[in-house]
């Protein structure tokens, strides 16, 4: 067992699992920073708001995904080059279009929503309520984020 009480091997392993997450959320937060300093036209400001929030919520994130890993006994990954090499979010080349940023954003969305669904079940497999409690408030979070990303673009 580790400091925390949770069983070393399992402990690895979810640390791993968010080592992967923590990729992913570094690369939509650069992609984040990236829309809300490029974005043009009909809902400049609209957008520009709710990019800088989203990008402002994703750094804490970040910082907490970060600080579970060392909880778990374990360093987290701060090199960027490892990001782009492990994330399944990729760095976007496109930053102008509103319209366009929303579908990145929902995309981005389904990618850590999925992650986060499985390091759910992992870490109530392991008795990690910590990770667990995450990945819920997460989840719940990014979920009506979606929704509301969703109705912006009319789609559901």
């Amino acid at each position: 067992m580790n400091n925390i009480g949770i069983n070393k091997e399992k402990a690895q392993m979810l640390a791993e699992r968010l080592q992967e997450l923590l990729a992913d959320y570094q690369i939509f937060y650069t992609n984040v920073r990236g829309f809300h300093w490029n974005i043009r036209g009909e809902k400049f400001f609209e957008l520009h708001l709710k990019f800088e929030e989203l990008y402002n919520d994703l750094i804490l994130k970040i910082d907490e995904v970060a600080e579970r890993i060392l909880t778990l006994g374990f360093a987290p990954e701060y090199r960027y080059s490892r990001y782009i090499s492990s994330s399944q979010i990729q760095e976007t080349e496109q930053t102008a279009n509103g319209t366009q940023n929303v579908k990145n954003l929902i995309d981005s969305f389904s990618v850590l929503i999925t992650k986060q669904r499985e390091l759910l079940q992992l870490s109530a497999e392991a008795d990690d309520e910590g990770t667990n409690s995450l990945m819920s408030d997460y989840i719940r979070e990014q979920e009506k984020l979606v929704w509301m990303y969703s109705a912006f673009l009319n789609r559901n």
